[in-house]
């Protein structure tokens, strides 16, 4: 750890350090929690992993809202008299020093008697007695710590999902019977029991007609049981007139128990049970391989999941009371704190507004608004407490009747056909064909064969390779892609993404970092004297644009200003000796503008002569004129921004000459725009991050989020791309490709097995022990391919 790292928190103490205990902090919030742990014999912390706490940021009053019984009620899991539960999402959870304190919270609470985080999901499930310690108690000292948990509206809708652990039951039946049939089959495949006549196994030959109802008794569960929903599919696919894939696995299935039914009821032989288990088997093998869900993440979310569950409303006599969002009526009065959320539409009363609107338009830059100006849902202030008057309810704001649009009721997955169903149709038709010219030959020829061809063709033919080559190959894609830090919905995310011919890119957030921003100086060069009272002027103000200015400023002596004074929403001035500075607007330095500059500008005087401006530019992401120059060679590219046009120079620069730019989109025109591509018959990828971009995400044919931290908010999408690993984006769209390639491979293998397999059926020499070899082998290899192509086309990823 350098010198001037923090202890706790491992940020940088620039100039600002606080030691205490022969240890550097970067602020007192970081001293107070080391204190704590300290004095709470946690220093164990520390030892687990260096500098992994985060500096505590709680703003007094922000949770009041705890304190109301209702709300409390509705967001603990388990209440009983003195007894609480809570399972409370902490965002910053992510190492063993984490874990470590966060269930040792006893230690520094006597009333918490118990807490168990779970770590992949960034929960803490913590039991309290509340009587004598609160909800709103707890979580101050969760944020005391750097723990700062985050609780939004969906918490308090409290909807629990439902897990489906139907498949993992079907799965151990079918496997369970599987490895009994197989068992009970074993004479049979040595002839062991043959007859007594012929020398067979007396006590195989006593036993014989039992082991075959024991098949029986076992291949019962698994076809009525385990494989019902490929019935229900089939069933489904022929009211539809659609020939999908289920149909002739769910044929293959009938026929193999019918006919082995057959068999052991006349003694006609020992059936296809074992092939009928182990079909069924591997099946749902491969769609529980499929089934990769990433549980830490969710691919659902709305306005509820970024919206407080209360607000401070401010009554007639002038209290200050906490309500929930749900209550708020038209003509209340709310008290909008620093960095809260603005959650409905209204009038600015009282106070300076500084709105980020950001999450909501696309608009990189905050908005000041002034007494009387609207402010709509969505917004964050910027600055201090504010007083708006409520225009509209929750459910009719500007934010939330985005969420009415149609498109967020649709089921991508119902208008798109996946490559192994459109290979069905042709399928049953090439079996049943095959299966009906072999019939009718034998019926002329030896009628006495023709049925046994028939079902055998019927059998054999049974698509269990084709059904498990995309499963296996796709799900395999999906761990792949998880693994490089870009999460997708489901497999068939990964079959649309191989189609995309058209990307569609959001600019603020998305192509550009939050994180970073740059600032070119534009105007007469600043004197030694004039940078050294520049950088010690702004160094006083926690103005963002002042903190930034300040990071990029060059190293400067640290001095005492002779006067110093901020001016609210215009600038800032100081003082040393004789000279004066003057930075903020042009206004406020005393230049008049002649055109408006549509980037953020900061103006600098010194000694009442104009020097020049700061003007700020957007960072964009590393490699994003690559990216945009790999992707153009077979994409269509275009950047939808919710921005101004104050970037369209450096974006033209920065990407190739084709992309086509769009500036002040608004929610609705995006979603529209790319309706408008997909009419023409377009596959468009949808690529943002806010909530502005939502309807875009949901209505385009792949839509995929960006975020800086894929635990926290993202809009409804397919798939959620760490920013790290932007610059990677078109070599995953390219693996998807090469992924339905794969699958198209395993496809002719799996028709080479049902060659030699139909060559067995239609001679009507198809004995159950060649189906149990050729069945089992053909899937098995297929598997076995899909999962070595993938994995050598995951080792090609960064």
């Amino acid at each position: 750890m350098t010198r001037n790292q923090c202890y706790h928190c491992g940020d940088d103490c620039e100039k600002k350090v606080i030691p205490f205990d022969e240890k550097n902090f970067c602020c007192n919030g970081c001293k107070t929690v080391y204190e704590i742990f300290v004095s709470n014999d946690l220093s164990y912390y520390y030892d687990l992993q260096s500098a992994a706490g985060a500096t505590p940021k709680t703003i007094e009053g922000k949770y009041d809202f705890l304190d109301t019984p209702a709300i409390a009620e509705r967001l603990t899991e388990f209440n009983d008299g003195d007894l609480q539960i809570v399972n409370l999402y902490i965002p910053h959870i992510h190492c063993s020093s984490c874990i470590w304190v966060l269930e040792n919270l006893n230690k520094l609470n006597p009333f918490v008697s118990n807490s168990q985080v779970d770590f992949p999901k960034k929960t803490a499930r913590i039991t309290y007695n509340s009587s004598s310690l609160s909800l709103k108690e707890l979580v101050l000292l969760l944020g005391r710590i750097g723990y700062e948990p985050y609780i939004s509206l969906d918490d308090y809708d409290n909807k629990k999902k439902s897990v489906d652990r139907s498949l993992i039951y079907k799965l151990g039946v079918a496997g369970f019977a599987f490895g009994n049939v197989m068992f009970l089959s074993f004479p049979d495949y040595f002839d062991l029991s043959s007859s007594a006549s012929s020398g067979g196994e007396f006590w195989l030959n006593e036993y014989q007609t039992l082991f075959r109802w024991l098949m029986f008794s076992f291949s019962l569960p698994v076809v009525f049981y385990a494989g019902r929903d490929y019935f229900v599919s089939a069933y489904k696919g022929l009211r539809s007139n659609i020939l999908n894939i289920d149909v002739p696995i769910a044929l293959g299935i009938v026929v193999l128990f019918l006919r082995s039914t057959i068999d052991i009821t006349f003694d006609l032989g020992a059936g296809f049970f074992d092939s009928l288990t182990g079909l069924i088997f591997f099946l749902l093998l491969g769609k529980f391989f499929q089934q990769k869900t990433y549980c830490f993440l969710s691919f659902e979310r709305d306005y509820k999941s970024y919206f407080p569950i209360a607000v401070t409303r401010i009554t007639s006599e002038g209290k200050e009371e906490t309500t929930q969002v749900h209550d708020i009526k038209r003509g209340d009065r709310l008290l909008i704190r620093n960095e809260e959320l603005i959650p409905v539409d209204g009038i600015l009363i009282n106070g300076n507004a500084r709105i980020d609107y950001s999450f909501v338009t696309g608009e990189s830059e905050a908005v000041r608004k002034e007494s009387g100006d609207k402010v709509f849902a969505g917004g964050k202030q910027l600055q201090s407490a504010i007083e708006i008057e409520t225009l509209k309810s929750v459910s009719q704001s500007y934010l939330t009747q985005l969420w009415s649009n149609s498109v967020f009721q649709e089921d991508k997955s119902t208008q798109f056909q996946t490559l192994t169903d459109s290979i069905g149709k042709r399928f049953t038709i090439t079996v049943l064909s095959i299966a009906t010219i072999a019939t009718a030959f034998w019926l002329y020829y030896d009628p006495s064969k023709a049925m046994n061809v028939f079902t055998a063709v019927l059998i054999i033919a049974c698509p269990c390779a084709i059904s498990l080559a995309a499963p296996f190959t796709l799900g395999n894609m999906l761990r792949i892609f998880g693994r490089k830090k870009f999460y997708l919905k489901d497999t068939q995310t990964i079959e649309q993404l191989a189609q995309i011919n058209t990307a569609i890119f959001d600019k603020t957030g998305t192509i550009t970092t939050s994180q970073k921003s740059v600032a070119t100086y534009e105007g007469m060069p600043l004197t030694q004297e004039e940078e050294s009272l520049l950088k010690n002027t702004i160094r006083a103000s926690n103005h963002p644009l002042s903190r930034s200015l300040y990071e990029m400023l060059s190293e400067q002596n640290i001095i005492t200003l002779d006067e110093y004074e901020e001016h609210l929403g215009k600038g800032i001035e100081g003082t040393k000796d004789n000279n004066h500075i003057k930075v903020g607007s042009a206004n406020f330095v005393g230049e008049q503008q002649s055109e408006e500059n549509l980037n953020t500008t900061v103006h600098i005087s010194s000694n009442a002569i104009y020097k020049g401006k700061y003007v700020f530019h957007n960072e964009y992401r590393d490699g994003v004129s690559a990216l945009f120059n790999e992707m153009s060679k077979t994409i269509k590219l275009a950047i939808l921004s919710g921005d101004n046009e104050g970037e369209k120079f450096r974006l033209e620069k920065l990407l190739p000459k084709l992309t086509s730019l769009y500036f002040n989109q608004k929610p609705e025109h995006k979603l529209e725009f790319i309706k408008s591509l997909q009419e023409q018959d377009k596959k468009v990828l949808m690529v943002g991050d806010g909530l502005n971009d939502a309807g875009a995400l949901a209505q385009s044919n792949v839509g995929i989020a960006i975020s800086e931290n894929v635990n926290v908010f993202s809009p409804a999408c397919d798939g959620i791309l760490d920013a790290s690993k932007f610059q990677q984006l078109y070599q995953y769209i390219l693996a998807s490709k090469k992924a339905m390639g794969i699958i198209k491979l395993s496809f002719v293998l799996s028709l080479l097995y049902n060659v030699v397999g139909l060559y067995f059926a239609v001679t009507g020499h198809l004995e159950p022990v060649i189906a149990a070899i050729l069945m089992p082998l053909s899937s098995i290899s297929v598997v076995a391919f899909a999962t070595a192509m993938t994995n050598v086309l995951g080792r090609k990823l960064k």
